[in-house]
């Protein structure tokens, strides 16, 4: 099976604090990977430096099998992003937004594109708004079908259902297990661990930039354990080691 995303002690410092501590993992091709973690855990440092918005201190770190800190304009064009933050340009309309991200990733057939994204996630009507008007929901419906449009190997996504409603949530859930069943892959970054319980193949446990555990979570059920209860006890323990 090949390795989509591959770090070797993968370490993150900003001043005296070291946000991504040692960090070694691997996710391979066809997984739903969930890393998992409390607010302020080294999550979202995490997603930056595998997608190359920002350079680790130390370590390696490989994605797509592409070395990030020698290519990482050629990562994030083989990749979907979605970072936790919303932010799309305030002065685009949504059907703007897509055209320019269809420009710059030379996609062809737009219209025919954003049309089934704008029916799909159900905000056809927001098309020609600009983006500084949208809702914070609307924003992220926008900008998951900016990272799944050229239809990635690979899509790395902050808090994935954040802003949207239940109806919403099982959608995108849907489509995410689907993505994956079809050959992709996906990596999610998320404190809400009913969510990754529920859709995830395997998961990482990241609490004060140190990897405490990794595992399936197929592998907890058949143990009768569930991810809540097995994550808090490894934190806990982990927060007075």
């Amino acid at each position: 099976m090949a390795v989509m995303i591959e770090t070797k002690n993968l370490i993150k410092v900003y001043g005296d604090i070291t946000a991504v501590d040692n960090v070694t993992l691997s996710v391979e091709r066809g997984a739903l990977y969930g890393l998992l973690g409390p607010n302020g855990s080294g999550k979202t440092t995490m997603i930056k430096m595998l997608t190359g918005q920002i350079r680790p201190n130390g370590g390696s770190v490989s994605v797509v099998g592409i070395d990030v800190m020698r290519d990482p304009i050629g990562v994030r064009e083989r990749v979907g992003i979605i970072p936790e933050q919303e932010t799309p340009p305030s002065f685009l309309t949504a059907t703007e937004y897509l055209n320019f991200v269809a420009a710059v990733r030379k996609i062809p057939d737009i219209d025919e594109k954003a049309a089934w994204w704008f029916d799909f996630l159900d905000f056809r009507d927001k098309k020609d708004v600009l983006c500084k008007d949208l809702s914070r929901g609307t924003r992220q419906k926008l900008m998951f079908a900016q990272a799944f449009i050229h239809k990635p190997v690979l899509a790395l996504i902050d808090e994935p259902l954040i802003n949207f409603d239940p109806i919403m949530q099982r959608v995108v859930k849907d489509y995410l297990g689907e993505y994956v069943k079809k050959g992709g892959t996906i990596f999610i970054s998320t404190h809400i661990l009913e969510v990754a319980e529920e859709i995830c193949s395997g998961f990482a446990i990241l609490h004060k930039g140190k990897l405490l555990h990794t595992g399936s979570v197929s592998d907890l059920k058949s143990n009768n354990q569930h991810l809540d209860d097995f994550f808090l006890s490894l934190v806990q323990n982990g927060a007075h080691a």
